[in-house]
């Protein structure tokens, strides 16, 4: 699949004339709890010609593949990711954790994740997480079976807003690195979802634990009480336009693909 993956990107970059800075995989396989039916949910940051950049045309900032029974892919111009970067949207922090990655230069991802530290706000992120949870739960899990796609999607969601709020930082990607967060016990019912899961299709139904039940419901009235009273960060864009000039200036657009030459020391 990797393979398959890698064709699909180089194609998507003769085709569109842009250059990928960084791909990696999302969803399920990215967070570490797979079904055998999971897809490949594959992400990437593009960059394009500065002549595309400069028109008055307006420019899709974003490509997107048909999606497949096994691939889903698309991905932004670095600009939409520096854009919402700008708001500490989530999802640029999610994808540069990513544990399976396609595509990266490596100087760009490291700067980028730098730049990412300074426009994290707890609350925007916590918000974005316990919305999440309110899609597939409401205000609380009940005593009806779930799938076990959707249980995982819940207790994820949740630990990332607990640990933006607890630690106020950017929550990790992974469930592996998210599980510390849980009790003991919960950690090993955690762990055995986790097998289940990797033998199960993602619909497969399971009976949330009243241990896990009680957890999820109490962390989401604690969450919910603690993010009201967190104040909104309000940040300036002179750093992301920074960084927007200095990536331009790697790449060299006079020249064909092949020809590409980094200019600057990010690249």
């Amino acid at each position: 699949m990797e393979k398959r993956i890698l064709e699909t990107l180089d194609t998507i970059e003769k085709e569109y004339g842009i250059h990928i800075l960084y791909s990696c995989e999302s969803g399920c396989r990215g967070w570490q709890f797979p079904s055998p039916d999971s897809d490949y949910d594959v992400r990437f940051i593009y960059i394009r010609p500065l002549a595309g950049y400069l028109s008055v045309k307006e420019t899709d900032d974003f490509i997107t593949l048909p999606i497949n029974d096994e691939l889903d892919v698309y991905g932004w111009d670095l600009r939409k990711v520096l854009k919402l970067m700008h708001r500490s949207n989530v999802t640029g922090f999610e994808w540069m954790q990513s544990p399976i990655v396609y595509l990266k230069n490596a100087a760009f991802i490291t700067a980028l994740e730098k730049l990412a530290g300074s426009y994290f706000d707890a609350k925007t992120n916590a918000c974005h997480y316990l919305g999440l949870v309110r899609k597939f739960t409401g205000d609380a899990i009940g005593d009806e079976p779930v799938t076990i796609k959707g249980l995982f999607y819940v207790l994820r969601s949740l630990l990332c807003a607990k640990w933006n709020i607890e630690k106020n930082a950017i929550a990790p990607l992974t469930i592996y690195d998210l599980m510390v967060l849980l009790p003991a016990d919960l950690q090993e019912e955690v762990h055995a979802l986790i097998a289940l899961k990797a033998t199960s299709p993602e619909k497969y139904m399971v009976k949330v634990s009243t241990g896990m039940a009680d957890y999820i419901n109490t962390e989401i009235a604690a969450c919910n009480k603690a993010v009201s009273r967190l104040e909104k960060q309000v940040f300036t864009p002179e750093a992301l336009d920074a960084f927007f000039v200095q990536t331009l200036k790697c790449y060299d657009y006079s020249r064909n693909e092949k020809q590409r030459t980094a200019v600057a020391g990010m690249c």
